[in-house]
């Protein structure tokens, strides 16, 4: 079971539902307020949206939403993480995932598709790809552009945690990131929807090899 948590402000979480569900797998909703994860949870999924409004800066208020406690331990114990856009700024904001998200390069809004190299296979969200495998998935942000000190990039790039790259960076993230892993590579980040790259009617399918990857993650551990 995959569990999609919904915070305030959440509008993602049914798409990738149903792209779980569209892959064989099955997923259920997890509110933020929970304090504890139902016991049949394998892995989880934080969609994109706007948590809380994104009122203070991107995912700070949500990283003390009470679901953040247990998922944290979750990931302490090797469960398989995986955040999308708002997501992901939630658990760089949570200490979960290095770096931080800050405002695209000429602070404009970015709604479309581009496309991202896999540069790692040892991650859940990538088990099944293997790397060098270009993704063509949509991105949906204004505050995509990632970023992290000298000392961390060094260390992501050392120990191969830089997961995506963009091809094209459209936001002007540094070395062109567009998701990265923890340390122990079960806490994984994206700035691109995967859920919405799981149909031929939405435009690619590539996204669905994403989520794919996690379940089967899940599967060979289960």
């Amino acid at each position: 079971m995959i569990g999609v948590v919904l915070f305030p402000g959440t509008n993602c979480e049914q798409d990738v539902v149903e792209a779980i569900r569209h892959l064989g797998g099955a997923a259920d909703i997890v509110w933020h307020g929970d304090r504890r994860l139902p016991s049949a949870i394998d892995a989880v999924v934080l969609p994109g949206g706007f948590a809380h409004g994104d009122y203070l800066r991107t995912g700070a208020i949500a990283r003390f939403s009470p679901v953040m406690a247990p998922i944290t331990e979750f990931a302490r114990l090797g469960g398989p993480v995986l955040g999308i856009c708002n997501g992901f700024q939630i658990l760089c904001e949570a200490g979960l995932l290095p770096g931080a998200l800050q405002k695209n390069r000429g602070l404009k809004f970015l709604c479309q598709f581009t496309d991202v190299r896999v540069e790692t296979s040892a991650t859940p969200a990538t088990s099944a790809i293997p790397p060098g495998t270009v993704l063509r998935m949509p991105i949906n942000h204004f505050e995509g552009c990632f970023t992290c000190s000298p000392k961390t990039l060094d260390e992501l790039r050392g120990e191969e945690q830089i997961v995506f790259r963009y091809l094209d960076n459209p936001n002007g993230s540094i070395d062109a990131i567009a998701g990265v892993c923890s340390s122990a590579r079960n806490v994984v980040g994206l700035m691109p929807h995967p859920e919405r790259a799981t149909h031929e009617m939405l435009g690619s399918t590539d996204g669905g090899r994403v989520l794919a990857s996690l379940l089967a993650a899940v599967a060979a551990t289960g």
